[in-house]
């Protein structure tokens, strides 16, 4: 199949968030299997880069197209997704693609490619990755977005992918008809973490004792993600054992309230932002930590499939989307309160045979369920389907 995917952020902008590493996974995997792809993308990243804009480049096996952002005439300001140059191209090529898959489709990428998809009358996918309610993210301008013509996008879409059922309602609350709608999971790349960084090598580099306890988040500062009851909770933790730490790993500075909050409570030595990080330091820090804590989430976070395979166990609430494989078998799914959140963490800190527990059946869950080679081919099924 000759299959486009379209998606505001590819490879190399992983700081961008989950989105970028999904949309990478699914183009190199459809790739592998034989399809001819090829990517519509953006340069727009908070991290300076000189990638080659507005032609094909090639990426293992599939072509890349990243659509000049403006960002060279404003290196220091990360700006909304303007590719002025997409039209040119997408009024060329659209219309021999034979399916395209659109990633986040509240951007003037996905309009355009839309656009052009409906005058072409090619078939079309879109996967929101967890960003449709609009409590996630800038609510009103997704309100405007969606009054507009984001309703459409979604209208029109020959199927949709919904990351999970609460997803899936998401979507027909905007007026989806249930039979467009598919649940699949993320995934991820197994073999990636088949040789884990040694014990302590996190800890050694941001200067921790070897028997230091460690909360761990990962992901953007996000209000909506509950970071600040993290730290609430952990204020209460550190009163009962002074050996843990909080370590928040995200991109540094694009939140600072939270820092605000840790100079408060007081806690500036005890609680560490590491700012971005790369994979192998992530990594690091999965192997480290004692609990991964995600006080909310969206969608399907790339980050539980990563602890899991690190063999760290999970904390969330119930809080915003629900995934049904958590509670009691690899962490635990807890109410939105502080107190309960704060119990729960130091349940797994104190029972090591309980955090084995959680660490071992998080390995063997998410390497015999969501490896990418057995989404991957759950996707290209529904792009055979919508060709039919």
């Amino acid at each position: 199949m000759k299959i486009l995917q379209v998606t505001p952020f590819f490879k190399p902008m992983w700081e961008s968030g989950g989105v970028t590493r999904v949309a990478y996974e699914i183009s190199k995997q459809l790739s592998d299997m034989g399809n001819d792809i090829t990517v519509y993308t953006t340069n727009r990243s908070k991290i300076a880069n000189n990638l080659i804009t507005n032609v094909p480049v090639e990426m293992e096996g599939f072509k890349v197209y990243y659509f000049e952002n403006l960002r060279r005439y404003f290196p220091w300001k990360p700006l909304p997704i303007l590719p002025y140059y997409l039209p040119f191209i997408a009024k060329k090529e659209i219309k021999n693609f034979d399916c395209i898959h659109i990633h986040d489709h509240r951007s003037l990428l996905a309009v355009i490619v839309y656009y052009y998809a409906r005058k072409y009358n090619i078939p079309y996918v879109v996967q929101a990755h967890g960003s449709l309610p609009y409590l996630v993210g800038k609510g009103r301008q997704k309100k405007v977005f969606d009054y507009i013509i984001g309703k459409r996008i979604l209208k029109y879409a020959n199927k949709t992918i919904a990351l999970n059922i609460t997803e899936k309602n998401g979507y027909i609350a905007l007026g989806v008809h249930q039979n467009k709608v598919e649940i699949v999971p993320n995934g991820i790349n197994i073999s990636d973490y088949n040789h884990l960084p040694n014990p302590g090598t996190f800890k050694q580099l941001y200067g921790m004792s070897l028997d230091d306890r460690i909360i761990l988040y990962v992901g953007r500062p996000d209000p909506t993600k509950g970071v600040d009851l993290l730290i609430r909770s952990f204020a209460d933790i550190h009163t009962q054992d002074k050996k843990v730490k909080l370590v928040i790993v995200g991109v540094k500075g694009t939140n600072l309230s939270f820092e605000k909050l840790v100079k408060s409570l007081k806690l500036e030595e005890m609680v560490i932002f590491t700012g971005f990080v790369s994979k192998e330091d992530k990594m690091a820090a999965y192997v480290d930590a004692d609990v991964f804590v995600t006080p909310s989430f969206t969608g399907f976070p790339m980050t539980f499939l990563e602890a899991c395979l690190c063999g760290t166990p999970i904390v969330t609430t119930d809080k915003g989307d629900f995934l049904d494989w958590i509670n009691d078998e690899v962490g635990f799914v807890v109410t939105y309160e502080k107190e309960e959140l704060k119990e729960a963490i130091l349940k797994i800190i104190q029972d090591g045979s309980l955090r084995m527990r959680f660490s071992e059946r998080g390995k063997e869950l998410v390497q015999t369920r969501y490896n990418w080679t057995s989404i991957v081919q759950d996707i290209e099924k529904i792009y055979d389907d919508i060709q039919k």
